[in-house]
């Protein structure tokens, strides 16, 4: 809805030149995480919970955010052993040759947008997303590992524009994030895992 209201308004998705347009890319982004997070707010509030408590736990912020940093070398792992089993044993998995959100990342104003759009978009609104449905899955639609399942294959399904191996990939990272928030019952080192992630392969594709 939010896309096509955009579109009525005279921002198209795509450049002329058939490459996804950056400021449809950020406007929709922001958009999309303000309303996200003001319906999964009105929902936890209307259930009688408290918003902190879903989704920190009421723990330590500071011992979440060391968690968070500690947790990184485990998520590059799963991403280098993810890649290269797929490029050697799965090939046809990877479809698209050049990621097209890669495209859009100039210098100046778009690298700093294009760096709070992963970090906002990407490690803060995705993680409290992911924790809010984990909860319900938790409380009221059955067994957390199944939320966690759904979640991840779903959040993976997300990511098909940038190819069925970055698909895989990052329905694997959602699961770790996810389980992250599952056993400490906060999402505080999930999202700093997530936001510290998301920069370094901003940094990286842009200093390629």
């Amino acid at each position: 809805m939010l896309g096509q209201a955009l579109v009525l308004a005279g921002i198209r998705p795509s450049n002329a030149d058939g490459s996804l347009s950056a400021t449809f890319v950020f406007v929709l982004s922001f958009a999309d995480t303000a309303l996200l997070l003001t319906i999964i707010l009105w929902l936890i509030v209307r259930r009688g919970e408290r918003p902190l408590a879903v989704f920190f736990g009421g723990r330590a912020p500071g011992r979440e955010v060391l968690f968070g940093i500690a947790s990184l070398p485990a998520i590059l792992g799963i991403v280098v052993a993810l890649t290269v089993g797929i490029r050697r044993y799965v090939p046809t998995l990877h479809n698209v040759a050049d990621n097209p959100l890669e495209g859009m990342i100039g210098s100046g104003v778009n690298l700093w947008l294009f760096l709070a759009l992963v970090i906002v978009a990407g490690g803060v609104r995705e993680e409290l997303q992911r924790a809010f449905l984990l909860h319900r899955f938790r409380t009221d639609l059955g067994q957390p590992w199944m939320g966690l399942l759904i979640t991840s294959m779903s959040f993976g399904m997300g990511h098909t524009l940038q190819g069925l191996d970055a698909a895989v990939i990052t329905g694997t990272l959602g699961a770790a994030w996810g389980l992250i928030y599952l056993t400490r019952g906060s999402t505080l080192a999930s999202m700093v895992s997530h936001s510290l992630f998301n920069s370094g392969e901003l940094l990286r594709a842009f200093v390629r």
